[in-house]
């Protein structure tokens, strides 16, 4: 977060998520969320037809473990890059799927209880829990946890009293509820011990001001060229003043025509703005940027890292053409002169999976930093489009 930013924009930490810091993090956990969905669906079936200990009713069953498919289904859509960050009523969705599979769970297989394992439903619920640890803040983790965790009673209790199975009802409860409330807590303390470190650590990196790294990158661009200048005119045309002795009328005229040489591209590197920048540095052609008010300035320290390492990407991209590459920057609302619009054009020459693949990571970065993200691939172009308040 940079110090320039708002205050009403940094989200407090008790309602902040993992995923809001580290985006990276949360894409890379992704694969493994996806498998363990998969998993309980699977295991969900097996125990639904070959660890029935009553008749129950098999519509039922078929119920509870589509409605985990369909909670796994859900899971892999809205943990997608793509449309990151999970929203509040994507995860009340999800934690209504497993709400409503934990009631059907124990309507499909309602008699006399003589297996425990048969009874899924806590551990599904558990595990549902840390899955989705890193994508929402800790607070409405132990809401949910604890939801669950109370139905997950509620329902072995009125089976137990229907069904008596011959333990002390302290005993059902916490088998009912412990491996709910277990991951709960785990899930929680690591939610909310993350987003405090990250936090504290953001606050420290405050101190690397936007105009201290504008200026480094200026100034290390200089000194490049510079030192380019000076190894390939300077060094030889002084090497040959040393040799012949004395100073023409031609050697004057050639060094006139060095140091304009060096003052135009300190010129040029004083009027280059960081974007400008970044795109030159990471190879690509510069004056493809169109930001004819300067408004790429107005960006936070955040925002301009995300939008760097995106174009450094394409750049790179054996996929991309660098030439063509194009950004254009433009104010949103003329009169309310406070929200700009960046666009990024790119050719591609891959598939769209290739692309999108390769672009995933930054997605999940960008999706963050710019909620209104738009992506748009078409058979040999990439076009992306957010919007952000000036600084």
């Amino acid at each position: 977060m940079s110090p320039n930013r708002r205050a009403s924009d940094t989200p407090r930490v008790e309602l902040a998520s993992v995923q809001r810091y580290d985006p990276l993090g949360a894409y890379r956990v992704r694969p493994f969320t996806i498998a363990v969905s998969i998993a309980w669906v699977v295991w969900s079936a097996v125990q639904s037809i070959w660890g029935r200990d009553v008749p129950g009713s098999p519509a039922l069953s078929i119920l509870t473990v589509g409605l985990l498919l369909v909670a796994a289904l859900l899971l892999a859509r809205i943990t997608d890059p793509a449309r990151a960050p999970v929203s509040r009523g994507a995860f009340v969705a999800y934690v209504a799927l497993l709400a409503v599979a934990t009631v059907g769970s124990v309507a499909a297989q309602w008699g006399p209880d003589r297996n425990a394992l048969n009874d899924f439903m806590p551990l599904v619920c558990a595990v549902g829990i840390l899955v989705i640890a890193p994508y929402r803040p800790w607070s409405e983790l132990v809401i949910a946890g604890s939801a669950l965790a109370a139905l997950c009673v509620c329902c072995w209790a009125v089976a137990d009293a229907r069904f008596p199975v011959g333990v002390p009802p302290t005993v059902v409860a916490l088998l009912a509820a412990g491996p709910t409330l277990i991951a709960t807590l785990a899930s929680a303390a690591f939610s909310m011990t993350f987003v405090q470190l990250a936090a504290r650590v953001q606050i420290r990196a405050q101190s690397y001001s936007i105009e201290r790294a504008d200026r480094d990158g200026i100034t290390r661009t200089v000194q490049a060229d510079r030192a380019v200048i000076l190894a390939r005119d300077v060094a030889p045309f002084f090497e040959r003043l040393v040799r012949q002795g004395a100073a023409s009328a031609e050697d004057a005229e050639r060094a006139r025509a060095i140091a304009d040489g060096i003052r135009s591209v300190m010129v040029e590197d004083a009027d280059r703005t960081w974007l400008q920048h970044a795109v030159f540095v990471a190879g690509g052609n510069a004056d493809t940027i169109d930001d004819p008010d300067a408004l790429a300035r107005t960006m936070s320290a955040d925002e301009r890292a995300v939008v760097r390492a995106t174009l450094r990407a394409l750049i790179a991209s054996a996929s991309v053409d660098p030439a063509g590459i194009a950004v254009s920057v433009r104010r949103v609302d003329q009169e309310a002169r406070n929200r700009s619009e960046m666009r990024i054009h790119a050719q591609i020459a891959g598939q769209e999976s290739d692309i999108r693949g390769m672009l995933n990571p930054y997605l999940a970065v960008l999706r963050m930093t710019f909620p209104s993200l738009r992506i748009a691939v078409s058979n040999s172009n990439l076009a992306l489009r957010f919007a952000y308040d000036q600084r």
